[in-house]
């Protein structure tokens, strides 16, 4: 075997990212990695590169134990890494980026650098690049700078090749190269660990596959002899039963609420991020966003919260268009989003529960700029009450609570807004699970008093609990809304699974 990855585990305070790994890759194999969000890829790709080390376990490399204390150990030993992104300096040169560590010398042990450029250009050439080498790499478009990562670690003579994600910001001329020189590393008989969400991608170049789900093997094997909705049944953890095109649809599909949306967006696009995204939340409604991880799902509640830009496409709130999208305008019109990431993105740890409450709330509370601290007090009380928020008093730092009462302080902090959407961005995702059935019924209680909800799940279970109607997304586009009736387990994995222009199954 290329690689052995024998029993390895890796943890990080609070949560075990490896559990007892175990996997291997074989001469010449492109080895698919999958899983989902928080499933121990990035962590095994860090132990792979050298970037972090294993707390046990262990490393064999064509059958000789390895231990790396860095990325360039890791290197030198022929593994070589292609990150999704922030993998290269964008200030040094394309020729610098290549030869990066090992370039040629001359006299005096100077760097060589008509030798560097002439070979620079003919590597990159043999990938089908043609750029200026001098120029910096961070000046290229995101896809060519991949293929001068892939062309870079190929030309180190490295036997092991681990790529990242590698067609995210490609476009499809430059996916179809980054074909060749994988089938030209296989024939050479080199080894890939190619890690992607993309189906096709990875039915089309990879001979076998691992999935991991909360950092365990949950299944190795060929990937001809694993269909497309058993694999995504193993990422998801739940079990697929195909749905019968002769189900009883019972009273048939739910009827469309009757009032008009709260927030219509159409055609959302952004380059290799969405693909035409048209959406309507309406009041009282409960509307969920599911796909894999990396189909664009919290692109899109960013891209409604003004968070992130897109390039084409309106937004819609109360039936106004909305020329200047953004947090600010996206605030006054009544959307609020919940983020994925509540400790970098949400809670500020050092402030008190009471002031991350009124945080967003502070200008509406004051006066000829002066807040009101009775209001204020008033505030905080009725949402710590209401949304039963366990805390010393609102005075106790919200960096000291659970993680399931840092989400519900950040709830209350929209709330306090009386917003009319809500966008809820992996709600449940590390609560336990008392304090995901308060959040589904908070969820509903919200809906009932009319609030637009759009709730953003990887868990198809969450998504089938809580939404009157729900929305998959592939690569960054609509591929089915599933309504009333329609929404099951099994009808938004075969959303999810069905193979690109084929129609949902179900």
């Amino acid at each position: 075997m290329a690689l052995q990855v024998a029993g390895v585990t890796k943890g990080f305070p609070g949560v075990r990212a490896l559990d007892h790994v175990s996997m291997s890759v074989a001469e010449g194999e492109v080895h698919a990695l999958i899983g989902g969000n928080g499933a121990g890829k990035s962590t095994l790709v860090n132990v792979l590169s050298g970037v972090c080390r294993p707390d046990g376990g262990e490393l064999r490399l064509f059958g000789e134990p390895v231990s790396f204390a860095g990325p360039l150990q890791a290197l030198r030993a022929g593994v070589a890494t292609i990150y999704q992104k922030d993998g290269l300096a964008p200030q040094l040169s394309v020729a610098r980026t290549v030869f990066l560590g090992r370039e040629p010398r001359g006299r005096f042990g100077l760097i060589d650098f008509a030798r560097m450029h002439a070979e620079a250009e003919e590597i990159l050439t043999g990938y089908g690049l043609r750029v200026d080498v001098r120029r910096p790499v961070g000046s290229l478009p995101a896809g060519t700078q991949q293929m001068v990562a892939l062309a870079r670690a190929a030309s180190t003579g490295a036997r092991i090749v681990v790529m990242d994600e590698p067609t995210t910001s490609m476009e499809p001329g430059e996916v179809e190269a980054l074909f060749g020189v994988i089938a030209g590393l296989r024939e050479s008989g080199r080894s890939v660990v190619y890690v992607s969400h993309r189906l096709e991608e990875l039915y089309r170049v990879c001979d076998r596959v691992t999935v991991l789900r909360d950092g365990k093997v949950v299944h190795t094997g060929t990937m001809d002899g694993l269909d497309r909705f058993r694999l995504v049944s193993l990422m998801l953890g739940r079990p697929y039963h195909p749905p019968s095109p002769a189900a009883d649809p019972g009273d048939g599909p739910a009827d469309e609420p009757g009032d008009l949306p709260v927030l219509e967006a159409t055609d959302l696009r952004r380059r290799h991020v969405l693909a035409g995204i048209s959406i309507a939340l309406r009041p009282g409604e409960v509307v969920g966003l599911g796909g894999l991880l990396g189909d664009g799902r919290s692109e899109t509640a960013r891209a409604l919260a003004g968070v992130e830009p897109v390039e084409t496409g309106q937004v819609t709130v109360a039936g106004i268009p909305l020329r200047d999208w953004s947090v600010r305008s996206a605030i006054r019109a009544g959307v609020g989003l919940v983020p994925e990431n509540r400790r970098s993105e949400g809670i500020v740890p050092s402030l008190s529960v009471r002031d991350n409450i009124a945080l967003a709330a502070l200008p509406r509370l004051s006066r000829v700029g002066i807040v009101s601290d009775a209001r204020v007090d008033r505030i905080v009380a009725t949402f710590m009450r209401r949304l039963r928020i366990k805390a010393v008093s609102p005075a106790q730092r919200a960096g000291e609570l659970s993680g399931g009462n840092q989400q519900k302080v950040l709830l209350a902090r929209w709330l306090a807004m009386n917003p009319k959407v809500l966008l809820l961005d992996e709600p449940s995702q590390g609560v336990d699970l008392p304090t995901r059935a308060e959040m589904q019924t908070l969820i509903d209680e919200l809906a009932v008093d009319g609030l637009a909800v759009l709730l953003v799940s990887s868990d198809v279970a969450e998504l089938v609990e809580n939404c009157d109607r729900v929305v998959v997304l592939r690569e960054g586009a609509v591929v089915r809304e599933l309504t009333g009736w329609e929404v099951t387990e099994d009808n938004i994995m075969s959303a999810i699974a069905a193979p690109a222009g084929s129609g949902a199954i179900g």
